[in-house]
């Protein structure tokens, strides 16, 4: 998800996420150019690269305010072009207005009415977005999205859904059952 990513010839990624592991490794192809990942006590992680007697940072993350962990707090957004960064998500409004009145989007979103947990709810469909941190999520990559939103319904605890994987098509289904945040 990180565009700065870019494939170099003299550079191979490797992403693996299975039941044992999530690892990102990297690999150069030549043995003159040298690189290095590192992540600062800030929270930015940036690859520098030497090619042959030249230091050069090849990518830095996060490199605006929305990249930054959870800069909007919990349902709502972060968006580089309306003036207030932050946006309460459709159905939701400011938990602290006064805040809000003078761009701190920190405190978050409410529902502006209750849930009934019951054939009355709907989900609003958030398009070209970064999907809220994991943290609270039930994953499963066998079912597909109707079964998704399906069990979504069932479930009074479950907040969104959205399919694991968006390639060719979709497939996989991740289930959030807590405060949507960081999106």
């Amino acid at each position: 998800g990180m565009v700065q990513m870019r494939d170099l010839d003299y550079m191979v990624n490797n992403f693996t996420d299975n039941r044992e592991e999530v690892v990102y490794k990297f690999l150069m192809t030549d043995n003159h150019i040298l690189s290095r990942l590192t992540l600062s006590p800030l929270g930015y992680l940036q690859q520098i690269t030497w090619k042959y007697e030249d230091r050069i940072l090849s990518w830095l993350s996060p490199t605006d305010p929305c990249d930054a962990y959870q800069i909007c707090g919990p349902y709502s957004y972060c968006y580089l072009k309306t003036s207030a960064f932050c946006n309460c998500i459709k159905g939701f409004e400011p938990k602290i207005p006064e805040a809000w009145a003078v761009s701190d989007g920190t405190s978050g979103c409410v529902r502006k009415t209750r849930l009934s947990c019951s054939r009355g709810d709907v989900f609003f469909q958030l398009k070209n977005t970064k999907l809220p941190d994991t943290t609270w999520t039930i994953v499963n990559k066998s079912i597909d999205m109707e079964e998704c939103k399906e069990r979504c319904l069932r479930d009074c605890n479950c907040t969104a859904y959205a399919n694991t994987d968006i390639r060719n098509g979709g497939s996989g289904c991740v289930i959030w059952t807590g405060e949507l945040k960081d999106i």
